[in-house]
């Protein structure tokens, strides 16, 4: 398991924990087979076996209060989980990872009503949850959006475009959706943010064909005078901003351990495959060459972790860890990038060939320097926080 990776910074493992990371194993290595991971990457479809298996086991019920069906729980079982999952796929984390990052939110700024409908939903698999935010013209500079909501009676009309939208168009999903609501504001002011189910009249997903994490699925979203109900208004009306703010350093170190977990993965495989491959009467892994290239990505990826665990003892000590998931988020997703490289390069043609795993997270890996945050993002909050004027 990838509990035996995990390092010591933020404590030892629960025998509660490796109770139910063992279950979440056996699960994954029952479901996540690579016949079904090359099935669903190259036919484009949803892990709905895995997810439904989810459900069954509580997942989405930890680290929510009991009080919406939860089970209690805190940042220290999201980071195991989310290094355990995404060990087998990053696309199969992404399922998890944002259903789970939009319900963060909306425990956090959302209503009573809505937590107490649409949480214990969430966890008994009745409905999906994700997040929409980006658009053709707003992507690091979520300032930029276009998409207006206009009130009228009983509540808002929608129109816009949403893009790059994790999982938007999958069955049952609810769209959190961040719009603006007065456009004669300053950049950062003026966005709400909306909880509209993906079937609501007016609502368009179309799936795009994507180089990797191709099973979640990315969408484009379009929304046609879409009628949305006053109460589905999460958090203050035009502090849409804040509500972005409200999870991110969480959401981020969530998605950096996901970076960690498979580029374990990574590690794991290429060094399997360097002792099993021989040329000239010798396994490959024997040879400096290549036993460098592997110390040096366990290396990385180890420091990936520590960065992530650091960032995590800041946040659940209850200080800001801006600068540290920002780096965390940096190093955790060119490790992973740079990694695969380096697993495709160790697999030589077998690694070009689609029968390999090493390919996919090759081309998942590719992703994560841009999703969520870029590098230059990062590195722009990163020097910020140094004293300098990043331009």
């Amino acid at each position: 398991m990838t509990t035996s990776h995990a390092s010591l910074l933020l404590g030892t493992i629960s025998e509660d924990q490796h109770i139910y990371l063992d279950s979440l194993h056996k699960v994954m290595a029952k479901l996540a087979t690579e016949k079904y991971l090359q099935k669903i990457d190259h036919e484009g479809l949803y892990p709905f076996e895995i997810y439904n298996a989810w459900i069954d086991l509580g997942l989405f019920r930890i680290g929510f209060p009991e009080e919406y069906g939860g089970i209690g729980g805190d940042l220290k079982d999201l980071l195991l989980i989310s290094q355990e999952l995404a060990h087998w796929s990053y696309d199969i984390y992404s399922a998890y990872s944002v259903p789970l990052y939009t319900a963060l939110t909306l425990l956090k700024i959302g209503t009573e009503e809505q937590k107490k409908k649409l949480l214990p939903a969430l966890m008994e698999g009745k409905i999906r949850l994700s997040t929409s935010i980006s658009e053709p013209s707003a992507g690091s500079d979520v300032s930029a959006i276009k998409t207006i909501a206009k009130p009228v009676d009983g509540g808002w009309i929608i129109n816009g475009q949403k893009l790059w939208n994790t999982a938007a168009g999958v069955a049952d999903n609810v769209l959190q959706v961040l719009v603006r609501t007065d456009p004669d504001t300053p950049p950062r002011a003026g966005m709400s943010m909306f909880l509209i189910p993906n079937n609501t009249p007016g609502v368009e997903c179309r799936k795009l064909e994507m180089l990797g994490r191709r099973g979640t699925g990315t969408y484009e979203v379009f929304f046609t005078d879409v009628f949305v109900p006053a109460e589905n208004m999460v958090g203050e009306l035009n502090k849409g901003w804040k509500g972005l703010l409200a999870c991110l350093q969480t959401e981020r170190v969530l998605t950096s351990a996901g970076y960690v977990g498979s580029a374990q993965k990574v590690v794991d495989i290429s060094l399997a495959y360097a002792k099993e491959r021989a040329q000239f009467g010798r396994a490959i892994g024997e040879f400096q060459v290549i036993s460098h290239m592997l110390a040096d990505m366990q290396t990385e990826v180890d420091a990936s972790r520590l960065l992530v665990e650091r960032a995590a003892s800041i946040i659940i000590g209850g200080k800001d860890a801006m600068r540290e998931v920002s780096m965390a988020k940096l190093y955790g997703s060119e490790t992973y990038a740079k990694v695969s490289n380096q697993g495709m390069q160790i697999f030589g043609a077998y690694g070009y060939s689609m029968e390999y795993e090493i390919q996919r997270h090759f081309r998942d890996s590719r992703s994560t320097t841009v999703g969520a945050g870029s590098s230059q993002m990062q590195r722009n909050t990163i020097a910020s926080s140094m004293g300098l004027k990043a331009q």
